[in-house]
């Protein structure tokens, strides 16, 4: 197949691909694509195309709709294209300036479409290329934004965006080494580009050396002084190494020169986890706000009629509350639930939208509460949350996320529960997993979870290697149970073949989707060993036994030594990511001790 046939075929996928999956915001590394289909200088390449036009006809209204994309009238300029491809639908350069007005508009979709009808139709695939990539890039596609950079790079070989967005998209795909030798190849060529240096640095935190990365953020820094990215992703790294404070520091650093309103969004969203992680709760809540910036293309949008609460009485109202964010924080603010029905008295009444997965749970949890499940959708490039089987909206004098009720119920570390068993498993099938566990012989019953089905570059280094268990898993009188989700069976086949260690398969139960019988085995095992990811956050909150591998500034810990959401847990957080050896060594330590004092 030709390489244009290839891009052709790329961008068909991608125009068909399903864009209505949930996005979740969370703070991070900013070290996005970079370009823009709009700047100066495509403005004035596709000047140039204009006025080439073989159809002289054309070239004038050409010429309008790109001005209109320079004054930002997407809409003009969205007309002015629409009728030009009416009279010839193969204008391939009125498809690139629609594909554009409606990007800007945030209608990914049909932009995406006319972004492949450009492709197929203009001589210079170079521009289209890296406009489709950068799109691509966005909507979390990193492999096909790869395929196109790729292209982009040939036609353009010494551009540093081209070099920066293809390596961008190669760590996303955890190609660290292939990102590298392009990101060294381009800074030996443009060893002053300070967006070089930064994409290197957010390239080695990927791989855990974060100590490393500051060396290429600090470059960054004193090649361009207020490059705010850089003073944010060096924020990040120092978060990984405990430097809590110095993180704060640097993030409002980095909010003093914004590069954009939605890396400033992204910034404001990282400074309250960082105040949070600094224990600062009330502060950090009061900034918690900025996970809903209409700024961030990932943060939801409720779709819910009717009063949104702001702090009023509660008492004799009626409430619907939908959750937020992932399933794993569905959970955990869900410990606010006994709290807000208590504000609410015995006259108010509650309706919560969550996840369908968790509804036969929460509704044994909470028999007082309607439980309902709720819906989340992508529409011109924005999410949108909703309650699609609530009837009778009227009722309700107030909606609310479930974290408005963050500040006032829990503002600070002694206002958490000091016990936790708010959801509540079947005693049935509690009774079943005790059975079957019982047939494994005596030796005490350790769950564990390693990994998060969620595990971009970025968050995939907050996860051992599973070979790091060694010592755990050698651990003996200690039976293991797989509690993880997802595709386990190279995890398992290792541990059997390399450690003779057989980790247990509970029969029967979709570990991913049975959410209400996973919470039950988590309540039957003797322990729960593992990383924060949504079957922890159900042990937790079903108040089983549990020992939690942290960051060691991770914000959920609100600046102290232990898990204030589910005060049975212990954690053990490392150094840094770049060596689990030493905690991993504690926690089998900590195991011996346990099997030794039940005996």
């Amino acid at each position: 197949m030709s390489r244009k046939k290839a891009l052709e075929s790329s961008a068909s996928a991608l125009a068909q691909v399903d864009i209505g999956a949930a996005a979740v915001p969370h703070p991070g590394l900013i070290a996005n694509a970079v370009g823009d289909s709009a700047s100066t200088e495509a403005l004035e390449r596709l000047n140039r195309q204009a006025q080439e036009t073989k159809k002289a006809e054309y070239a004038k209204p050409l010429a309008r709709a790109i001005q209109a994309v320079k004054l930002g009238d997407y809409a003009t300029a969205d007309k002015t294209a629409l009728k030009l491809l009416e009279k010839d639908e193969r204008l391939g350069l009125a498809w690139h300036i629609l594909a554009i007005a409606r990007e800007k508009t945030g209608d990914f979709a049909s932009s995406l479409r006319a972004y492949e009808a450009a492709l197929k139709l203009l001589p210079d695939h170079g521009p289209v290329a890296g406009d489709l990539g950068r799109l691509a890039f966005r909507m979390n596609m990193p492999e096909i934004a790869a395929q196109f950079f790729a292209h982009y790079r040939l036609a353009r070989p010494d551009d540093v965006e081209g070099a920066n967005n293809l390596a961008c998209a190669l760590r996303e795909l955890n190609r660290e080494s292939e990102a590298i030798e392009v990101l060294k190849a381009a800074i030996g060529a443009n060893p002053t580009s300070a967006l070089l240096w930064n994409t290197l640095g957010t390239v080695l935190c990927n791989v855990a050396d974060s100590a490393g990365s500051l060396v290429f953020f600090d470059e960054a820094l004193r090649l361009e002084p207020e490059f705010a990215k850089a003073y944010h992703n060096r924020a990040f790294a120092k978060l990984d190494l405990g430097d809590v404070h110095g993180a704060l520091e640097d993030c409002e650093s980095a909010m003093r020169h914004p590069g954009s309103a939605e890396d400033l969004a992204m910034m404001r969203f990282a400074r309250a986890t960082i105040l949070l992680a600094l224990g600062r709760v009330a502060e950090g809540w009061e900034a918690y706000e900025a996970r809903f910036s209409p700024d961030m293309s990932e943060a939801p949008r409720f779709h819910i009629p009717g009063a949104r609460w702001s702090g009023q009485d509660l008492r004799g109202k009626t409430l619907m509350i939908s959750a937020e964010q992932g399933l794993g924080d569905e959970v955990m603010f869900a410990n606010m639930l006994p709290d807000i029905l208590e504000r609410l008295g015995p006259d108010g009444a509650l309706t919560l939208a969550v996840q369908r997965r968790l509804i036969p749970l929460f509704q044994r949890s909470f028999p007082g509460i309607e439980v309902t499940p709720h819906r989340t959708v992508s529409f011109e490039g924005r999410i949108f949350r909703t309650a699609p089987e609530v009837e009778n909206w009227d009722r309700f004098d107030y909606w609310a996320a479930i974290g408005d009720f963050l500040p006032s119920l829990r503002g600070s570390v002694e206002t958490f529960p000091k016990t936790t068993n708010y959801l509540k498993p079947d005693p049935a099938r509690v009774a079943h997993w005790k059975a079957e566990l019982e047939k494994l012989g005596p030796a005490p019953k350790v769950g564990l979870l390693w990994k998060s089905l969620k595990l971009n570059a970025e968050r995939g280094r907050q996860f051992s290697p599973f070979e790091a268990w060694r010592a755990v898993l050698r651990t003996p009188g200690v039976t293991f149970v797989n509690l993880q989700y997802g595709d386990c069976e190279e995890e398992i086949a290792f541990a059997k073949a390399k450690l003779g260690v057989d980790i247990w398969q509970p029969p029967g139960i979709d570990l991913k989707e049975d959410l209400d019988d996973v919470t039950a085995l988590c309540a039957a095992v003797d322990l729960v060993i593992g990383f924060s990811n949504a079957t922890a956050n159900l042990a937790g909150a079903a108040g089983a036994p549990m020992w939690l591998m942290t960051a060691p500034a991770v914000w959920t810990k609100l600046g102290t030594d232990h898990y204030p959401w589910y005060p049975q847990t212990r954690v053990f957080s490392p150094a840094d990511f770049s060596d689990w050896e030493p905690v991993m060594t504690r926690v089998a330590q900590a195991l011996s001790d346990k099997v030794a004092g039940a005996k």
